[in-house]
């Protein structure tokens, strides 16, 4: 009975949610109720529980029975393999042995077919044909035999670059100018060896990406340039003269790169070379100078050897006054007179010849200056950096050769000048000499 009360108050606390039992008796049925349903859903799961083991066995079954099947096919693909590597290796050998000469041959084309595609694309044809070459690089890299078209292409793609480089050709491609900016110009080419465009030559980089014709930052000669525009401008079909450069642009780019006489003195002179131009144009200015004066004296002389009336605005006038002033002197007085008269006008004629020659003897003088100059930056260098580059120690002999030839060329200029007007000067001295000494027989003559 004890034992039934506890049942009763355990069953009565977990089932305290049956409020509608107002009885022991409905209490009981309710609990036995629930006890029931749980027993059935207990009895469903421990059902289902089996049945999943059951299905996990089966599966486990299963999984078993297909790694056996893979290992059994990884083995028989194992074997499939060692049996196709042998019989690939057979066949190569057995392809080798057929192929011959054509493996050989094969190489010959891959190797040509290399250098084609470098030439097309070194060739300035490409600026008008782009892309032309791409195929050869496929060939170039293709392991299996070329076919008959590719070898005919081949071929098409050589003629076709012989028959191109002996045309005159104008299209319109893009062009980079000097300053950067992009543009589609029309082109002049001449086979393969030069490209112009609105006057202005073009170099081929074949190394850019987008824009291979690049207008040159520097253009040659304007005789040049007048031939680009000229074979720009004249209609088809109609001779024209043109410099063509055979070494497809090297010539022309470092014709430009060579500097022209100013920028050799602006940059290569150096103090030395100002001094020595300064002293040259300085020379030729007196050299002027001095050629009117003379200019000048020698048509008052010319005039006054006309009129025997004297004219003392000019030297041989003033000599001959001379003998107007004293014409009752004895002969040996008058001739002292006339002499002096004479080395007073001399004087004046032969002004500045002595400096002008100090400047021609100056000249080279400063340009071996220069060259001492120059030969003691190169020495300098040789002692920072060594002889390894060449191109360190060109500054200084550069210095030393212009500065020679600045004092050269300012020498010989003057020095054939100083002669020149020496030459005049001693001529009108003798035009005076020879009036006086006439003068002086006259006189002689008529005392006698």
């Amino acid at each position: 009975m004890r034992t039934l009360k506890i049942i009763l108050a355990g069953a009565l606390l977990a089932t305290s949610g049956f409020a509608s039992a107002q009885t022991l008796q409905e209490l009981a049925a309710e609990v036995d109720r629930a006890v029931r349903e749980e027993g059935k859903l207990n009895e469903q799961r421990e059902a289902e529980f089996l049945r999943d083991r059951n299905n996990q066995r089966t599966l486990l079954a299963q999984a078993q029975q297909e790694l056996a099947n893979q290992e059994a096919r990884s083995d028989r693909l194992k074997n499939e393999y060692d049996v196709n590597e042998r019989d690939l290796a057979e066949l190569e050998t057995v392809l080798q042995e057929r192929m011959g000469n054509l493996g050989e041959l094969f190489g010959i084309v891959r190797q040509a077919s290399g250098d084609l595609q470098s030439a097309l694309d070194d060739s300035m044809v490409s600026a008008q044909f782009p892309g032309r070459g791409d195929f050869l690089a496929d060939i170039a890299q293709s392991k299996e035999l070329p076919n008959v078209a590719e070898l005919r292409r081949i071929w098409s793609s050589m003629v076709t670059e012989i028959a191109e480089s002996g045309k005159v050709v104008r299209f319109v491609a893009p062009v980079e100018r000097a300053n950067g900016e992009k543009q589609e110009l029309d082109v002049v080419r001449v086979g393969v060896f030069n490209a112009v465009s609105n006057g202005s030559f073009l170099d081929w980089d074949p190394s850019k990406s987008r824009v291979n014709l690049i207008e040159l930052a520097r253009q040659p000669s304007a005789r040049f340039q007048g031939m680009a525009a000229n074979l720009q401008d004249v209609p088809s079909g109609q001779a024209v003269d043109m410099a063509v450069d055979f070494s497809r642009g090297q010539i022309l780019r470092a014709v430009v790169q060579s500097k022209s006489p100013i920028e050799r003195v602006q940059e290569d002179g150096g103090p030395v070379g100002y001094v020595v131009l300064g002293v040259g144009l300085l020379g030729l200015l007196l050299c002027f100078w001095k050629f009117l004066v003379l200019y000048s004296t020698g048509g008052k002389i010319r005039k006054q050897l006309k009129t025997d009336t004297p004219d003392k605005s000019n030297p041989l006038g003033r000599v001959m006054g001379v003998y107007a002033d004293n014409p009752e002197t004895d002969i040996e007085t008058l001739e002292l007179k006339l002499d002096e008269a004479i080395l007073r006008e001399t004087a004046p004629l032969e002004s500045g010849l002595s400096f002008i020659k100090v400047l021609y003897v100056i000249a080279p003088l400063l340009g071996l200056l220069g060259t001492v100059v120059g030969m003691i930056a190169t020495f300098q260098m040789i002692t920072l950096f060594g002889t390894g580059d060449p191109r360190m120690m060109a500054g200084g002999i550069s210095t030393a050769l212009v500065t020679t030839v600045l004092g050269l060329v300012v020498a010989i200029p003057l020095t054939l000048f100083h002669s020149f007007l020496q030459g005049k000067s001693k001529a009108l001295i003798q035009v005076l000499e020879e009036q006086a000494a006439g003068i002086i027989a006259r006189l002689a003559e008529r005392h006698g």
